[in-house]
């Protein structure tokens, strides 16, 4: 099995596609190297949201998915 990351807005652009699979259990440091580059610097920035299985986390770091779990990476939103 394995984490599902689905990337949202801009983040999809940076990753390349909207999902991507990666090993589990995943922490945020795990995270942070699934995903290096740009992409890896943006998640990192404050304005950045990750939600578990459709619950938004509250402090991101504090990140606990397991294998099976869906990982959204939601960027700010914008619009009128």
């Amino acid at each position: 099995m394995a984490v599902k990351l689905v990337f949202l807005g801009k983040l999809a652009d940076l990753a390349g596609a909207p999902e991507k699979d990666v090993p589990g259990p995943l922490d945020w440091h795990g995270l942070l190297a699934a995903l290096p580059g740009p992409l890896g610097e943006a998640i990192n920035g404050e304005r950045i949201k990750l939600a578990v299985n459709g619950a938004v986390l509250p402090d991101k770091t504090a990140l606990a998915a397991e294998d099976g779990d869906e990982i959204a990476l939601l960027p700010p939103v914008s619009g009128g």
